[in-house]
């Protein structure tokens, strides 16, 4: 099963109410959760061949509030013209796609449908997160290095 159709499974699971769905092949189970008083994704993908234990992951912590939700309000109506770039699994946020290379995009950079953002990496695997929108980047609402959770805001596009 790739990315996209683990993206546009959990989308159909959030648009249906469900508050929990598992789905079993061959090769892998998923088990997607929500929460629905917190609109909360937690999405588990578990290969079946691995039965070697590991020691247990760190349990992903709820985001803390950035100062940009408190800035949020004050300025919500000069944001709402923009178009916001959510992100579409939980992982760590990245910029460049690695340390050595130049970052993927910065503010005030013109992008266009298909260009790639950034890098979210879930579990060992490194997602490139694409612009369904053209546009200019007007903001970064995350830092690099940083956990992001399902449909957190990354990006404000403007799209004049």
């Amino acid at each position: 099963m790739d990315l996209k159709e683990i993206q546009n499974l959990i989308k159909f699971v959030a648009k249906s109410g469900a508050s929990e769905v598992k789905l079993e092949m061959e090769d892998v189970k998923i088990t997607i959760k929500t929460a629905s008083d917190s609109e909360t994704t937690i999405v588990q993908q578990i290969p079946v061949s691995q039965q070697i234990p590991q020691q247990a992951a760190p349990v992903a912590q709820p985001a803390q509030p950035q100062p940009v939700a408190v800035e949020a309000s004050t300025s919500q109506a000069a944001d709402s013209k923009y178009i916001t770039i959510k992100s579409p699994i939980i992982g760590t946020f990245y910029r460049k796609p690695s340390p050595d290379k130049p970052l993927f995009v910065e503010v005030g950079q013109s992008i266009s449908e298909g260009d790639v953002l950034c890098i979210i990496e879930a579990m060992k695997l490194f997602n490139e997160i694409e612009s369904e929108v053209s546009g200019t980047i007007v903001k970064i609402l995350v830092d690099d290095s940083s956990p992001v959770e399902f449909d957190q805001p990354l990006f404000l596009v403007d799209p004049s």
